[in-house]
């Protein structure tokens, strides 16, 4: 419970049929716009003894206004007192997230823990935190519960997301926890589960594990002798050995990419890439300057590896000539690129460099096929790149399992999202920064410098990304976007995508966030902004 505004109601009679609030004993529940100093959100009101609470953190609050959809405007009276927000607790495919201080809670994190530990067959269960402060406390419940369920756990301490699956995947674990929020915000944190073969639970999985929480169906043990905890410390060596031994790196090459004299900045928002990924850059003899990698777990931006959150690793590649800018979100699965020119080369190219750069070395992959698998909202940059090498590319849903499925299903030799996630199933099978790292430097030293500018700086499409909070299921919606388009070509594996001759846009719910994206591409912005409006039309 901390400040939060109590807004009381002199309309109250009237603000019964306003959308967005919560009746006390109805069943009910819309979404509202709050006008707070001139910007809109959506949130959701709880009606208690009279007064309503907005599910909001702000400061300096004086005037409320609460607007309609209809654009009726019903003044309130306001005063300031100690309030509580109520933020979701959010499970999906991408697993459990929540906020501290309300809905993560010690007794939530050992029911998830103990129900996962009981779907799993005998054996020991990897452990692993992206840096966040609030993952020390979590990681010590997390084991506690697994010691008392009898486990051993395999405990590695501050290490990306991707270094728990590759060392669950090629050791005897049967199974594996991150403790992570991934991209969200620092209020945010949560767990991930990695079954034995060293991916994230599918749906199938996952409705087991729900089963299990909700039916509380976990045991403890009763005797005194509990689980032991192991701590391995050389987790990051053992993830940097995995890339730098893979085919396409023999000593040559290697020893072309030292001669390239490589410069690059990094930005691991202080979090699990602070250290592994200087590290790897430095075995290709790469002169690292680091920006944000003092591994504290205190965010000095926003966590997303978005363009417009990597300013200060745009204007440090400037300010150091160097030749890259590298940025990676908490738990380091996701690589975002900056070019030499401190521009943003784009989240979503990072899987057609990938995408190339394996493709031009098929050859030193046989046990898999001339394929690749990206996800529906992913550009389609990455299937030229495919093609341009004669093979093809499959498109899947959202969501790392969902791609690595796929993957599996094609024997694909590469896989990702646009996201900034690369997957390269001779490593393992997960999203990885560090493999996209070393595929990028690659193609810097085995490409020339006009190839190199080519590759990062023609951008044949254009993509708008677009996302507003929800309210309900926005499903029913999905066919009023397809009948905008009676000549497209409808794909509902992932919300509803429509692809025309030389275009395509996708509306999805969000798997971490309470919000629907709408995603479209085209050739030309014009043309893109187009669809992307004509399509928002229908959740207006």
């Amino acid at each position: 419970m901390k400040n939060v505004a109590f807004v009381e109601f002199y309309l109250c009679v009237r603000c019964v049929n306003l959308p967005g609030i919560y009746h006390s004993t109805g069943k009910t529940q819309h979404t509202a716009s709050l006008r707070l100093n001139g910007t809109y959100d959506s949130h959701t009101l709880r009606r208690c003894n009279g007064r309503f609470a907005p599910g909001l953190r702000a400061k300096g609050l004086l005037r409320l206004k609460w607007e309609t959809i209809s654009n009726r405007i019903f003044a309130v009276s306001l005063r300031t007192i100690t309030y509580y927000t109520i933020m979701p607790v959010i499970r999906s495919i991408s697993g459990l997230r929540a906020t501290l201080g309300d809905s993560l809670t010690p007794a939530l994190v050992t029911e998830y823990v103990s129900a996962f530990s009981a779907m799993l067959p005998e054996g020991a269960i990897v452990v692993g935190r992206d840096g966040r402060p609030s993952g020390v406390w979590i990681e010590q419940i997390v084991c506690g519960a697994l010691a008392a369920c009898g486990r051993t756990v395999r405990l590695l301490g501050m290490v990306p997301t991707p270094t728990v699956q590759l060392l669950t995947e090629h050791s005897d674990a049967v199974g594996g926890i991150v403790i992570t929020a991934s991209h969200n915000p620092a209020p945010w944190n949560g767990l991930k589960f990695i079954g034995a073969d060293g991916v994230f639970l599918d749906a199938e999985q996952n409705a087991t594990l729900w089963k299990h929480v909700d039916g509380k169906e976990f045991v403890y043990k009763h005797e005194q002798q509990h689980g032991t905890i192991e701590h391995i410390t050389d987790a990051a060596q053992k993830h940097i050995a995995a890339i730098t031994s893979l085919p396409m790196f023999t000593p040559d090459v290697v020893e072309r990419i030292r001669a390239t004299k490589i410069k690059a900045v990094v930005d691991a928002v202080h979090c699990s890439g602070s250290v592994i990924v200087p590290e790897l850059l430095r075995c290709f003899g790469v002169e690292v300057i680091e920006l944000f990698c003092n591994a504290s777990g205190l965010f000095p931006h926003t966590p997303e590896p978005l363009p417009e959150n990597l300013t200060e690793l745009c204007n440090a590649v400037r300010e150091h000539n160097a030749d890259i800018g590298i940025s990676v979100d908490p738990d380091a699965d996701r690589l975002v690129l900056i070019g030499n020119n401190g521009n943003a080369i784009g989240e979503e190219k990072t899987i057609m460099l990938a995408v190339e750069a394996v493709m031009r070395n098929i050859e030193l992959f046989p046990n898999y096929e001339r394929k690749s698998v990206v996800n529906l909202s992913t550009s389609r940059m990455a299937i030229d790149a495919t093609e341009r090498y004669g093979g093809t590319c499959a498109l899947a849903p959202v969501g790392e399992i969902n791609v690595v499925r796929a993957m599996q299903l094609h024997n694909a030799v590469i896989g990702g999202e646009g996201s900034g996630g690369v997957i390269l199933p001779a490593c393992h099978y997960g999203r990885d920064s560090l493999v996209g790292v070393a595929l990028v430097l690659w193609l810097l030293g085995n490409t020339t410098t006009t190839e190199w500018n080519t590759l990062v700086n023609t951008t044949p499409y254009t993509m708008i990304k677009y996302k507003q909070e929800i309210s309900g299921d926005v499903k029913q919606l999905f066919p009023s976007v397809g009948g905008l388009f009676p000549q497209g070509n409808i794909n509902t594996q992932d919300g509803i995508r429509v692809d025309l001759p030389n275009s395509w846009v996708q509306v999805r719910a969000s798997n971490t966030e309470p919000i629907i994206r709408i995603i479209s591409e085209a050739p030309t912005r014009t043309e893109a902004e187009e669809l992307l409006q004509t399509v928002a039309q229908v959740f207006a």
